[in-house]
């Protein structure tokens, strides 16, 4: 089983823990292509693309001058302590131990648009760049073109090593839309948590951000292999509803 999340716009600038097992992305030589084309972008051209400030604008320029790799421990972070956005808050990786980021490697994937996919462990430079971005690489006219059919092929392989053919879903759709799930031939299980309103549930993107996050520390600290356990979840008060849940659609609620 492998569970699937985005990554984040915010990245931390906190160093990471010492840990062993660094790896190098999968997909690394297919990301040269693009960050080629984002170092060649003047920081005005940048800025526009990104929909950034000129001080974040010289920032990610400047990242993208310094990108080459091969990386290291000195100059790339293990990608689960990079990011730093409301799903990571919830995974809370550096509070992860070393026998838990093992299992992670192996059951945690983090879509992204420059790197394709990456596991908890894999060394990266910090970047800028959503799936979304309308940036035209090669032939391709756009990061869904150019990632899809790679990102795809390498869940199957993933998958297969596994030892199951189940992704637990805790992507934003910007970024599920980056694997055809037709082609995939996967179990897909998209977990769903809604909060109580004035009008009754709905989501709240920064709760069920974090819940994502969470459910997948859940899977991790709880080394679950198959979706069943999941409705055991109940972190931050949340419960699974039977009611509206379906064998695809996994809906928590809180309130």
């Amino acid at each position: 089983m492998l569970a699937i999340l985005s990554p984040a716009k915010d990245l931390s600038n906190v160093p990471p823990p010492t840990v062993e097992g660094a790896t190098r992305p999968a997909l690394l030589e297919h990301a040269v292509p693009i960050a080629r084309k984002m170092r060649a972008l003047s920081k005005r051209k940048l800025a526009e693309l990104l929909d950034l400030g000129p001080r974040l604008a010289a920032i990610d320029h400047q990242r993208y001058q310094d990108w080459a790799p091969p990386f290291t421990t000195a100059n790339a972070v293990p990608a689960a302590f990079l990011f730093n956005g409301e799903a990571y808050r919830g995974l809370d990786a550096r509070t992860l131990r070393a026998d838990d980021l093992r299992f992670a490697q192996h059951h945690l994937r983090i879509l992204s648009g420059l790197y394709g996919l990456l596991r908890p462990m894999d060394l990266v430079r910090p970047y800028r760049l959503m799936m979304g971005t309308p940036l035209a690489v090669g032939r391709k006219r756009n990061l869904y073109a150019y990632w899809t059919d790679r990102i795809t092929a390498r869940l199957k392989e993933d998958l297969r090593a596994s030892g199951s053919n189940v992704i637990i879903n805790l992507a934003s759709a910007e970024y599920a839309k980056a694997i055809d799930f037709a082609a995939l031939g996967a179990e897909v299980i998209t977990p769903v948590f809604k909060d109580k309103g004035p009008g009754g549930y709905r989501m709240v993107m920064v709760y069920a951000k974090q819940q994502r996050g969470a459910m997948a520390r859940h899977i991790i600290r709880h080394r679950l292999l198959e979706p069943g356990p999941l409705r055991a979840y109940d972190g931050d008060g949340y419960r699974y509803s039977a009611a509206d849940s379906t064998a695809r659609e996994l809906v928590f609620l809180r309130g």
